[in-house]
């Protein structure tokens, strides 16, 4: 996501000491409050709110930012930060299946939004039968594309395919629309030339869109039955009931993280703690 990364410049500012992981298995929140809180990549301005929040309580949250996907569970398993939260549930769930890691979700935290769009039209009222779907391609985008459209209620989905269907396991298509499938990052290039289209975030927001302002039908955390595709906070199981880290979370699920989420994620990220 270009932009949300070049947003992360101001947070990188600002931080209290967002240093590197340290090494070995000293629960430092047990000593002085300090907590130590993996992220991938530089856009975590959510985290300046919880961070100032925190301070007043003498609680000093570090961020500490790896460059990828693969290290932040090590680490967190390996006792060199004491959280982190960069990840959905589905890959959490994956990642402690393949590597054996005692870590758990203590909290969740957003969905990224999947919203529809259109150049065509103003209010999906105006589909008209007939009308081509862009949605992306590849399993997990294109199931949540299409629990979305169902969501808008102009399709019907064979519940036993859960929150990852796929184009057969639609039951109903009153409208007769044809589905024209491309890699997620083209679904925006199609917009001329479809009634509508789902689109995830990052590219909304990298072709100019806003997804809080300009989608005529938004995704939210409700229209899924598990939560696969939640984002949460992650700490080692040893560690889930720690109050010092509840209060992390606590802290994390709050209306000024909210405000963060509308106004400089433009409505790409939705709450997933209320649901």
């Amino acid at each position: 996501m270009r932009k949300l990364k070049k947003l992360g410049i101001l947070v990188l500012g600002l931080t209290l000491a967002f240093a590197v992981a340290g090494c070995g298995k000293k629960d430092t929140t047990k000593d002085n409050k300090v907590v130590k809180v993996g992220v991938v990549g530089e856009s975590n301005e959510m985290w300046v709110p919880v961070i100032e929040e925190l301070k007043n309580e003498g609680i000093e949250v570090q961020l500490v930012s790896f460059s990828d996907y693969n290290t932040p569970n090590a680490a967190l398993d390996g006792g060199e930060i004491d959280l982190n939260a960069f990840q959905h549930h589905a890959y959490l769930d994956k990642e402690i299946a393949n590597n054996s890691y005692k870590i758990e979700a203590i909290g969740d935290t957003f969905i990224s939004a999947m919203n529809i769009y259109s150049k065509k039209i103003a209010n999906l009222s105006e589909v008209k039968e007939g009308d081509k779907i862009a949605v992306p391609n590849d399993a997990t985008n294109e199931g949540r594309a299409l629990k979305v459209l169902e969501a808008a209620a102009l399709i019907e989905l064979n519940k036993d395919a859960g929150d990852s269907p796929e184009i057969k396991d639609i039951i109903a298509n009153p409208f007769k629309f044809e589905f024209v499938e491309v890699d997620a990052a083209n679904v925006y290039a199609l917009l001329p030339d479809v009634a509508i289209a789902v689109i995830n975030c990052n590219y909304a927001l990298d072709n100019g869109l806003n997804p809080g302002k300009d989608a005529i039908f938004q995704d939210s955390p409700n229209i899924y039955v598990g939560k696969n595709y939640v984002n949460l906070i992650a700490a080692r199981s040893e560690d889930a009931n720690n109050e010092v880290l509840k209060k992390v979370v606590k802290a994390y699920q709050s209306d000024a993280v909210k405000e963060v989420y509308a106004d400089t994620y433009k409505g790409s990220y939705l709450a997933a703690w209320e649901e």
